[in-house]
């Protein structure tokens, strides 16, 4: 190889790994769902007093580059994170009640929900989640559905905030695709012997 062509070589790894910023989407996402409260009206229904996050689904990682975005800018989705603050929030305290945050999956007296995420992308302008959701007991996997959603697409967005608005695109498909999953998982489980609308 010419001492041109490692020239150029070493110099998109360096446009693309030393000069790169981190830009994590999910460690402010509370305060994101807390700027946009009731825009999902998820249905109501008494389903668990507890959930569960799998090793994996709590240390999930993803990383993308956008040139929208800001092609030196590699934004972090931590699907975990999400979750966590999703589950937090209001508009799901409202829908769920208080649902704490159990450190295994072995239930004790009521319902635990297990989230399993399946897949996580951000790709042509919108977030795709596969999230696999079950409602474990003392009688073991009662409940048990994998749902697919994706977000609205923020292109417009991207195209006139550039980096600035980046980090807001991802967040609102993210939420997008979240609630449209919770609005049927609750209906689903709402509709069964597992749920009771009183709270």
């Amino acid at each position: 190889m010419s001492i041109y062509r490692i020239a150029i070589v070493s110099a998109v790894l360096a446009l693309n790994t030393a000069c790169s910023i981190n830009r994590p989407v999910a460690d402010d996402y509370d305060t994101y769902l807390g700027n946009n409260v009731k825009t999902g009206n998820l249905p109501s229904a008494k389903i668990a007093d507890k959930y569960y996050l799998p090793p994996a689904t709590q240390a999930h990682h993803y990383e993308f580059k956008s040139v929208m975005g800001g092609y030196a800018n590699t934004w972090v989705v931590e699907f975990g994170k999400v979750l966590d603050a999703t589950m937090r929030s209001s508009d799901v305290v409202a829908a769920l009640g208080n649902v704490s945050k159990a450190g295994n999956d072995k239930s004790g007296s009521g319902n635990t929900l297990v989230f399993e995420l399946q897949r996580y992308s951000f790709e042509e302008h919108g977030a795709h989640i596969e999230l696999a959701i079950s409602i474990r007991n003392q009688k073991g996997e009662v409940f048990r559905k994998v749902y697919s959603a994706d977000g609205r697409t923020q292109g417009g967005k991207m195209f006139w905030g550039g980096a600035f608005a980046m980090k807001n695109a991802v967040q609102q498909s993210t939420k997008l695709a979240m609630d449209d999953i919770l609005t049927r998982f609750i209906r689903d489980a709402g509709s069964s012997s597992l749920a009771s609308a009183d709270k």
